[in-house]
């Protein structure tokens, strides 16, 4: 069956880690294109889990608990609930609004979150993070292995305890780029979706000379402006900034001047 659609005839990459990868690759195809999914970060739990255990146990002495991605949502929310219901004094927070709708499917409302940027500054410019309100607090930050500081060191500055909780560990791509490389030879990879500075910089150190070459050749639409900036160091040229999280990556794509 021919494809219709904006996006018809092109194949687009997705790097999303897996479990997060769906709803854009539907929403390709839903546009006429072929997503090729191919994750550039692993997602499994984190090797030591006492610091969860410790933040799980200590969960009623916290007034704000910050989920950094769905991933942290998801690794941190059955051991909480495991042990009663969502405090009524712990008020829930996320960076963005996917870990809001992960919150939401395990029963936790009232959320707060940033309504368009979806990054540390724009939850940190939020009244709820505002010094009068965690100045004395305690706050639990729920997140993976490594990342920026920037959150738990405002917060500090702002006079709240803070406890970073790694529940989740992040890795690159365990199966190569023979999947890339073979589309991108045959002429079948229009174009790659990053939403991670951190899982470009896996792409670029796992690829060769000729895939280097491929990559530079190829648009790379990203959803924030840091992601932009560091493909750009990392030499690359042929970025298209989009808005912000899915809906802003498939408008960008459903907007570029695609080559006939």
């Amino acid at each position: 069956m021919t494809q219709t659609g904006p996006l018809a005839g092109r194949t687009i990459v997705v790097t999303r880690p897996l479990a997060q990868a769906a709803p854009l690759a539907e929403a390709i195809a839903a546009a006429g294109g072929k997503p090729l999914i191919f994750p550039l970060l692993e997602i499994s739990a984190a090797i030591d889990p006492q610091p969860l255990h410790n933040a799980l146990a200590q969960l009623a002495e916290y007034s704000l608990a910050i989920f950094i991605s769905p991933n942290a949502a998801d690794f941190a929310l059955p051991g909480i609930l495991a042990g009663g219901p969502w405090p009524e004094t712990l008020t829930p927070a996320a960076v963005g609004q996917g870990t809001v709708k992960v919150l939401a499917e395990y029963g936790i409302a009232g959320c707060v979150a940033p309504t368009e940027r979806f990054d540390s500054e724009a939850l940190l410019e939020l009244p709820a993070l505002a010094a009068e309100r965690v100045s004395g607090k305690r706050v639990a930050i729920f997140r993976g292995d490594g990342g920026r500081e920037l959150l738990a060191d405002t917060l500090r500055e702002r006079g709240a305890t803070v406890d970073c909780v790694t529940c989740y560990r992040r890795s690159g791509p365990s199966d190569g780029m023979a999947p890339l490389m073979a589309a991108w030879r045959n002429g079948q990879l229009d174009a790659l979706t990053i939403s991670s500075s951190e899982g470009l910089r896996y792409l670029v150190g796992l690829l060769d000379t000729e895939g280097r070459e491929f990559l530079q050749k190829t648009p790379i639409f990203v959803p924030h402006a840091r992601i932009a900036e560091n493909a750009r160091a990392l030499g690359l040229s042929n970025i298209i900034l989009t808005e912000a999280a899915d809906a802003g990556i498939l408008a960008g794509l459903r907007a570029y001047n695609w080559p006939a």
